[in-house]
C-alpha cells in the first residue's frame, strides 16, 4: 500500500484494493485573515474511489479538489459500507469539554491491503476512553495527530500510540515549515521507541520495518 502525505491530516492512501482520500484540504487563503500561516501546496484534483471527512473544518473537508465519484463519509458515527469494505467510524470530541468549544470530530477505522488502519482526525479529548479503544481495536497504521493545540499534544498522542500498540504510527497535524500554529512533532517522536525520517512525502508500506512497534514514521514535509 501507498501512503502519500499532502500536509496537515490529508493523506491518500493507495492499494490494490482501492484508493482512500482522508481530509483534504481546499482553499485555505482564509486562514491569513485570522493570523494562521497555512501554506501547504494545494491538493491538485486526485481521484479516489472513498473520501473520508473526519469533521468539518477547513483545513479537513475540501471534498471538492477530490476528483472522480468517490463514496463520502463525512462526520458520521457507525458501521458504513465502503467501496474497500466496512468503514467504523467512532464519535469523538475535537476538545476536553465534550465537543462545547471545538464540536464533534470522527475516528475512521478500515483495512485496506490487509492492513488495518485509523485515522484520529482532530481528537482533542483528554484520553482515549476505554469503549473507543474497543471500537478502534487492533491497527497496523495509525494516524495521529500530535501538535497539541486544538488537538491532544506530545504525551497524549503517546500514550494512545503505546496502548494500541500499532505497527506504525504517523504523526499529522504538527508544526512545520509550512505552518505557523501547534507544536512540532519533536517532543511525540522523543516518546516513542524507533522513529523512522522519510525523505519524500510518502512511503510504500512493503519497504517499512514492521518490528518493535509502536514504530513513529515521519514523511518528508510536502
Amino acid at each position: 500500500m501507498r501512503v502519500d502525505w499532502y500536509g496537515q491530516a490529508a493523506f491518500r492512501l493507495s492499494g490494490r484494493d482501492g484508493t482512500v482520500f482522508i481530509d483534504p484540504f481546499g482553499d485555505m487563503s482564509a486562514a491569513a485573515a485570522h493570523g494562521m500561516e497555512f501554506n501547504y501546496p494545494p491538493i491538485e484534483p486526485v481521484e479516489a474511489d472513498l473520501l473520508l471527512v473526519t469533521h468539518e473544518h477547513g483545513d479537513h473537508n475540501g471534498v471538492e479538489v477530490i476528483a472522480g465519484n468517490p463514496t463520502v463519509i463525512r462526520s458520521s458515527a457507525g458501521r458504513h459500507e465502503s467501496p474497500v469494505g466496512e468503514v467504523v467510524a467512532i464519535s469523538s470530541e475535537h476538545d476536553e469539554a465534550a465537543g462545547t468549544e471545538r464540536g464533534p470530530n470522527t475516528i475512521f477505522v478500515f483495512k485496506l491491503d490487509d492492513l488495518r488502519i485509523a485515522h484520529f482526525g482532530d481528537f482533542g479529548q483528554r484520553g482515549l476512553r476505554d469503549e473507543q479503544a474497543d471500537a478502534v481495536g487492533q491497527v497496523d497504521l495509525l494516524f495521529l495527530p500530535v501538535g497539541g493545540g486544538p488537538t491532544i499534544g506530545a504525551e497524549q498522542a503517546a500514550a494512545i500510540a503505546h496502548r494500541l500498540g500499532p505497527r506504525w504510527v504517523v504523526p499529522m497535524h504538527y508544526r512545520t515549515h509550512r505552518i505557523g500554529f501547534l507544536e512540532t512533532a519533536d517532543e511525540f517522536l522523543e516518546k516513542m521507541p524507533n522513529v523512522e525520517r522519510l525523505s519524500e512525502t510518502g512511503f510504500d508500506t512493503d519497504a517499512l520495518d514492521g518490528d518493535g512497534g509502536p514504530r513513529a514514521v515521519v514523511p518528508a514535509v510536502p
